[in-house]
């Protein structure tokens, strides 16, 4: 039978996080010694992370979708490590996010739904890094996002809420389109980009998200027909993507086009969640753990350290942290659930029976009478990946799905016979799930409107 991952412990949580805060303040500043640092003229690199929102795999040129929707995403990640299998925790912005930071699964930050706060005092790659001398800086487009709803701030010197316009007809929840964050993350990189210091960057583009506005410059390139008025959602969303595209090739460009800061720059693409544009008669995404909702682009670039590649075995947005710390040639904390795929960049064969976990929450949480029980009573699924078989239990109604994404990748056929028991493995992890959402129920609850 297949060895498979053990899932982590909930119930280790406390004592891995103090090892982790322990190791955040022991471990050495990378040397020349380092891998890459050499090559980097002995320099320390930075760290460029750049995340789309609700941006699908399948609706990217460099991933095979016949319209040209990312021109400058294509030539971005053509430079690096591309992975094939990377999946999100969680498919919603602030629970993925805090994932990708802290590599902790949302039950163990407690930032289970935007709307939640996760737990203060985690550790997680940005603080680590300015533990180090690093200047760290996010720039986030979306209200999920603000610090007083996720308690991102926290991991960040500089914390900007870019919050210029209104996403849904003008009325509520505030973003920053891809113009406004570029200009703002340039900004700041002018500013403090060339200094002797090294940084770590985050920028957060809201778009592709609904409603899908339309951008009408892109309709050529994107043979959309537009004699009949705005075209349909799935067009508008193509649009929204070559928005996101160009606007982020502007900020990568900035770091490409200086050869000596590209080769001592770090850059981590990757989507916070897909998007499920009617699958499952479903639009949108959170509710559940079909694959428009789960699957995301990801890709790890580093000119002249990493050759260009594609990595096919599953991987997980909580590895962002642990491959970054082991390209810098830092030890990783025992609280990092992620795995570091910096030495299968360097041809170490790579983890082909990786068991991956997932789990989908209730939407946002609103107002603070909500956010009372909303932790543990918000869980719909929890799901686990192994070997092409991807197993999902629905919280509520103990309704099982089991699919074979070799043969049936579009989920339409359900291998469960009526009443099979879950696997000991995903009953398992459904209990780590739970038990953890008890214990983040403790948590002071969020300061909302």
């Amino acid at each position: 039978s297949m060895r498979r991952t053990r899932c982590p412990s909930a119930d280790a949580l406390g004592r891995t996080l103090l090892l982790g805060l322990l190791l955040a303040v022991s471990l050495p500043l990378p040397s020349g010694a380092q891998p890459g640092a050499e090559d980097s003229g002995g320099e320390i690199p930075n760290v460029l992370l750049v995340t789309i929102d609700t941006l699908r795999t399948d609706r990217l040129s460099v991933y095979g979708y016949e319209r040209p929707t990312s021109p400058h995403l294509d030539r971005l990640l053509a430079r690096g490590a591309r992975f094939t299998e990377a999946r999100t925790v969680e498919p919603l912005t602030n629970p993925a996010l805090s994932s990708m930071i802290t590599s902790l699964y949302p039950h163990e930050h407690g930032g289970t739904r935007n709307g939640l706060r996760m737990r203060r005092g985690l550790s997680s790659l940005p603080k680590l890094l300015a533990d180090r001398g690093y200047l760290t800086a996010a720039f986030v487009g979306n209200w999920t996002l603000k610090h007083r709803v996720s308690g991102l701030g926290e991991h960040f010197k500089t914390y900007r809420e870019v919050i210029t316009k209104r996403r849904w007809f003008g009325l509520f929840k505030g973003e920053a389109n891809a113009a406004d964050l570029t200009d703002q993350a340039l900004a700041w990189l002018d500013k403090y980009g060339g200094r002797r210091r090294p940084f770590l960057l985050l920028a957060h583009y809201v778009e592709p998200h609904a409603p899908y506005v339309f951008h009408e410059q892109y309709a050529e390139r994107l043979d959309i027909d537009t004699s009949r008025g705005e075209p349909p959602k799935e067009d508008r969303y193509d649009t929204e993507i070559a928005f996101a595209d160009e606007h982020v090739g502007r900020l990568v460009d900035e770091i490409l086009g200086d050869p000596g800061l590209a080769r001592r720059t770090i850059i981590v693409f990757a989507a916070d969640h897909g998007e499920s544009l009617g699958e499952h008669d479903y639009w949108g995404h959170g509710r559940n753990l079909h694959e428009p909702n789960l699957h995301i682009p990801f890709a790890v670039i580093w000119p002249g350290h990493i050759e260009p590649q594609v990595i096919d075995p599953p991987a997980l947005l909580i590895d962002t942290a642990p491959t970054v710390l082991g390209l810098l040639g830092l030890e990783v904390p025992e609280s990092f659930h992620g795995h570091d795929w910096s030495p299968h960049f360097r041809g170490e064969e790579a983890p082909q029976e990786r068991t991956t976990w997932f789990q989908a929450h209730k939407g946002a949480v609103l107002t603070a009478h909500e956010a009372e029980n909303a932790r543990s009573g918000g869980l719909l699924q929890v799901g686990l990946l192994a070997g092409g078989m991807k197993e999902i239990l629905e919280v509520r109604g103990e309704d099982l799905l089991l699919f074979d994404l070799e043969r049936d990748p579009e989920e339409l056929r359900s291998l469960v016979k009526e009443k099979k028991e879950p696997s000991e493995e995903l009953l398992t992890w459904f209990g780590q799930v739970a038990a953890g959402l008890d214990q983040a129920g403790r948590f002071p609850p969020p300061v909302l409107d």
